[in-house]
């Protein structure tokens, strides 16, 4: 457990340092703004699909190689796509270096590739020449639907040449894209989170929840530690940055202050979020691993009473946010516990403590 403990000086410093409310902002308004670049060879499909996520169609869709004549930039909310022109037009050098110096400017980049053309030397140079800028690179293969019984070979012979399984969709019909494209995107780039929930309503119940997932999991790992109190502050800023992260999924504008003050009135003080927590690291070892499955509770609980707020009618109350967030983080821990029920029976100390904080053995706290 000693990998969680601040080794130097300077590392408690940083651990302190994450209350700075500022720099929160600021790391949530950097992930509303990632840019994603779709880039691929000529007639691969890029425009129709780069409408199909906007919904709308803002870039040409045509039959003639090279309809796209520069880089087309459309705000998606504060997310940015970006469709370039294709590489290996006739005349096309020009606007192929275009195409590569969005890239270069890239948070994440996707390759989408022709089914039906098969994987071309173009494009394997292409492939090379964009993993070589360093960028997170995902590789799709467009019209699917055009092959259909052969799919499996086309799959299979694009791995075998670029080394890496290209995600399978159709611009066209948008199979596979919410189902597949999507999460590789998510995985390549996870600060995509933000900004694909802010600009896809149909996805962004399943991406907010996958934020909070990701910051539970997080805050256990973090709560660990076996000394008492040297998380809370880095706690505290993971649950406030897990807020301001579904405030801007939700296209809602949020400060760092206001966003403490919401946890606050929620879930109470530090010492109530989190005393019970640090209390059962007083067993070693199983105290930790309680500790860890309490934080991770909380937060689930935090972040999906947040939800509710903002997906909620503006005559929700306050005290129904706070019984809904009571509910939640005892469901959570009910379910943890059931799942590690042998474990917990040996160390009464540690269930007490767990019991107390799900609001069991006590009046429920604010």
């Amino acid at each position: 457990m000693a990998l969680f403990l601040p080794k130097k000086l300077r590392d408690l410093r940083d651990l302190l340092q994450a209350l700075d409310w500022h720099t929160l902002e600021r790391e949530v308004e950097r992930e509303a703004r990632t840019r994603l670049v779709i880039v691929g060879p000529v007639n691969s499909g890029k425009s129709t699909l780069f409408n199909r996520l906007h919904g709308q169609a803002l870039s040409a869709v045509r039959a003639v190689p090279g309809t796209t004549q520069g880089v087309i930039e459309h705000p998606l909310g504060p997310f940015f796509l970006v469709d370039t022109p294709g590489f290996g037009e006739v005349w096309g050098v020009d606007r192929s270096a275009l195409a590569l110096e969005a890239a270069r400017r890239a948070d994440v980049i996707l390759l989408l590739l022709d089914a039906v053309a098969g994987v071309r030397q173009s494009d394997y140079d292409l492939f090379v020449t964009l993993k070589r800028l360093g960028k997170p690179l995902v590789v799709a293969l467009n019209k699917t639907d055009l092959v259909k019984k052969d799919l499996p070979w086309v799959l299979e012979n694009a791995q075998r040449l670029l080394g890496v399984t290209p995600i399978p969709i159709s611009a066209q019909t948008g199979r596979g894209i919410a189902e597949h494209l999507v999460p590789a995107l998510l995985e390549a780039q996870p600060a995509l989170q933000v900004a694909l929930a802010q600009a896809l309503p149909g996805q962004r119940r399943r991406l907010v929840e996958r934020i909070i997932r990701s910051t539970a999991f997080t805050n256990a790992l973090i709560a660990l530690q076996p000394v008492p109190g040297l998380d809370v502050p880095l706690l505290a800023a993971s649950q406030t940055r897990m807020v301001l992260r579904i405030a801007a999924a939700y296209g809602q504008r949020m400060d760092a202050s206001h966003a403490s003050e919401f946890i606050v009135s929620v879930a109470g003080t530090l010492l109530v979020r989190f005393g019970s927590a640090e209390l059962a690291k007083l067993v070693p070892v199983l105290g930790w691993l309680v500790s860890g499955s309490l934080v991770a509770a909380g937060t689930w609980a935090m972040g999906m009473t947040a939800v509710r707020y903002f997906e909620a009618p503006p005559e929700l109350a306050l005290p129904d946010l706070k019984r809904a967030y009571r509910t939640l983080r005892g469901q959570a821990w009910k379910a943890l516990r059931r799942a590690a029920a042998p474990a917990l029976a040996g160390s009464g100390a540690a269930s007490g403590a767990a019991q107390e904080a799900a609001g069991e053995d006590a009046p429920a706290r604010g």
